[in-house]
């Protein structure tokens, strides 16, 4: 894999990039859209490639290993010969759902025992076993296995979890490095930065991450409650210390104001359930702000979704008709709202890029951050 920085931003730490995999070129910054089981809710993957042109998309190593179940995928030849998709993925290792998992699950040195959300039966995930899953799953990024801490958080524990993730991550690598891939083409390992929001833990997380030399970076454990600004202090203290010259993936953010500042933080990598969570339930983004399209003010507006964004789903279908469709619980409703927050996100990154190459990225940051949360 190769991280080729093109362009940078003089008033802020943006920057473009291209992220070069067997799979295929991803163009940075990038939102990725999650695909937890092996499918992004409500979307076709044709509908990913020519609607959306996602370049690469996430699966989950939980979801995946607990169902359909490795056996399955291995005979598939892993998730892009399941589901389809012959551009990147990239799987998450677990590590949220530990964090989630709160009331099933046991946290130790050798790994978390959890039980599955699916019919209660006992599971164990260790860092080798965790790495081992992947390399089945088949993703072309992997990312080491972690433990996400609350917010808010004691520094104790904080410390003590970062201390594990640490370790954990020793063992991840030498499991990846030990192990090859089984379908043919090259995989990689992100570590993933913890720390909670105290700035030293942050920092020596951040040192130690980028003491290991791998192909990319990522940082988690943000976006769990914890204040904007705070997150923002976080992000701009790890990437002053993580590798310029590989990709930052900051994890779970997030919204259009959290992604555009972040960019201008010199992230590059973004994933979040809200595009598709927030779609089901009736919220769009669109270029002018947040539409609730179930509100009585639509019921008439026989207007595109949003016109200016383009594609077919925002141009083709008017508020009124996509309102008639949530208010008669239709399930085409949910795949057009879903249709149009995921063209939203990534024609955010895309416009990201076209003004960082510009350099005009900060006024355009400043104008689009505002706008873009309105509720209409």
């Amino acid at each position: 894999m190769t991280f080729t920085i093109e362009q940078t931003d003089p008033q802020s730490q943006a920057r473009t990039g291209t992220l070069t995999t067997d799979h295929g070129a991803i163009q940075t910054p990038i939102f990725m859209p999650v695909g937890t089981a092996g499918t992004v809710k409500a979307v076709h993957q044709r509908e990913l490639e020519t609607d959306i042109n996602a370049h690469i998309i996430l699966g989950n190593t939980y979801h995946l290993y607990l169902r359909p179940g490795l056996d399955v995928l291995r005979q598939a030849g892993g998730l892009h010969g399941f589901n389809g998709w012959q551009r990147p993925i990239l799987t998450d290792s677990g590590g949220y759902q530990v964090y989630s998992l709160s009331n099933t699950r046991k946290i130790k040195e050798e790994g978390v025992t959890f039980k599955s959300h699916i019919d209660g039966s006992k599971h164990t995930f260790t860092p080798e076993g965790v790495m081992d899953i992947q390399r089945t799953i088949g993703a072309d990024i992997m990312m080491a296995f972690d433990e996400c801490t609350p917010y808010p958080c004691d520094y104790a524990y904080a410390k003590a979890s970062m201390d594990m993730t640490h370790r954990w991550l020793d063992r991840c690598i030498r499991r990846f490095d030990e192990t090859e891939g089984h379908y043919g083409y090259q995989q990689y390992l992100f570590p993933i930065v913890q720390g909670s929001t105290y700035p030293d833990l942050r920092r020596q997380s951040a040192e130690t991450i980028a003491s290991k030399e791998r192909t990319g970076n990522a940082i988690g454990g943000l976006a769990v409650g914890e204040p904007a600004e705070d997150m923002y202090k976080t992000i701009d203290l790890v990437n002053e210390i993580l590798p310029r010259d590989k990709p930052r993936y900051l994890m779970g953010v997030g919204t259009p104001a959290n992604i555009l500042e972040a960019i201008a933080l010199g992230v590059d990598m973004f994933d979040c359930v809200m595009p598709t969570r927030n779609a089901r339930h009736g919220l769009l983004f669109t270029t002018a702000g947040i539409i609730n399209i179930k509100n009585e003010k639509w019921s008439r507006d026989f207007s595109p979704i949003d016109a200016t964004l383009g594609g077919y789903a925002s141009t083709f279908y008017s508020k009124a008709y996509l309102r008639h469709l949530f208010k008669a619980d239709e399930l085409l409703g949910g795949q057009i709202a879903s249709l149009q927050n995921l063209t939203f996100y990534l024609w955010l990154v895309r416009q990201a890029r076209a003004h960082i190459a510009a350099g005009d990225f900060v006024a355009w940051k400043n104008e689009m951050t505002t706008r873009l949360m309105v509720r209409m």
